[in-house]
């Protein structure tokens, strides 16, 4: 089991993130704001308003967390999304920029010691302000990407995020897995950095069991690939045509774990 990184390096890769947001909103030219993302049915303006309002709603965590008190629930929720659906693209954009810097700098602003006591019940489970900031990492960075590939289809999700977010994906896959027709199991061996999973896909749904997990040498089939790539299969962004040339499949049926990671 991998340990929780330090909050540091978490906000310290949210930040490189930021500025990668930053740079790519800045080419836009023209129309392309209203033009396709990778996300299904959402502009790039869509993505950048979707991070926008995040920011707002991690925002409002950050009190709730040093209070002790409840989560905002969708009663808080709606009206931003609601705000900023409303908005026009180009005010999305530049407006998604603000609300993200300003929570990373409310961050900032934490003494040390509301950072160790930061805790907050969240989709039935306890959260550190460090988990808290790497749920928001897994969401921007991925995003961002849905960004940068609409513009540059060589681009790929952040490595310093990649390191960040590949030991969250056995907890992610149960949540978005969708299983298969016939049970079936896969020894995932990653690389940059070097990990090691098993899938198992049944009926019902996926579970990706933790680095290290006994029983991988038993697997139907071999999955090779960068973590990156790994990353983006459980979010459900590994099509054929942003797959890269080293991921090694062998007897493993892409097609059916795509189907089986359909995204969210």
């Amino acid at each position: 089991m991998q340990a929780e990184p330090s909050l540091p390096g978490v906000v310290a890769s949210l930040r490189n993130s930021h500025d990668r947001l930053v740079s790519v909103l800045a080419a836009l030219t023209g129309d392309q704001a209203s033009g396709p993302s990778y996300a299904d049915e959402w502009t790039i303006a869509q993505v950048a308003s979707h991070l926008g309002s995040g920011a707002e709603i991690y925002a409002w965590l950050l009190p709730a967390g040093l209070e002790q008190g409840d989560a905002p629930g969708m009663e808080q929720i709606q009206p931003i999304w609601d705000s900023w659906n409303a908005k026009p693209p180009v005010q999305q954009v530049g407006d998604a920029v603000a609300a993200d810097a300003a929570l990373l700098d409310q961050v900032d602003a934490l003494p040390p010691a509301d950072r160790q006591r930061w805790r907050l019940e969240l989709f039935g489970a306890e959260q550190s302000l460090t988990g808290l900031m790497r749920m928001r990492l897994s969401e921007h960075a991925v995003h961002t990407w849905d960004i940068a590939v609409a513009l540059d289809p060589a681009a790929g999700v952040a490595a310093d995020a990649i390191a960040l977010l590949v030991d969250t994906l056995p907890g992610l896959a149960g949540w978005t897995g969708k299983g298969a027709p016939e049970p079936t199991s896969f020894r995932i061996v990653t690389s940059d950095p070097e990990r090691e999973f098993l899938l198992e896909l049944t009926g019902t749904g996926a579970r990706l069991g933790p680095q290290g997990t006994a029983g991988t040498a038993g697997a139907a089939a071999v999955l090779q690939l960068p973590a990156e790539a790994l990353v983006r299969l459980i979010y459900g962004r590994l099509d054929p045509d942003h797959t890269p040339a080293t991921v090694k499949a062998g007897d493993a049926d892409l097609d059916l774990l795509r189907r089986s990671f359909p995204g969210f």
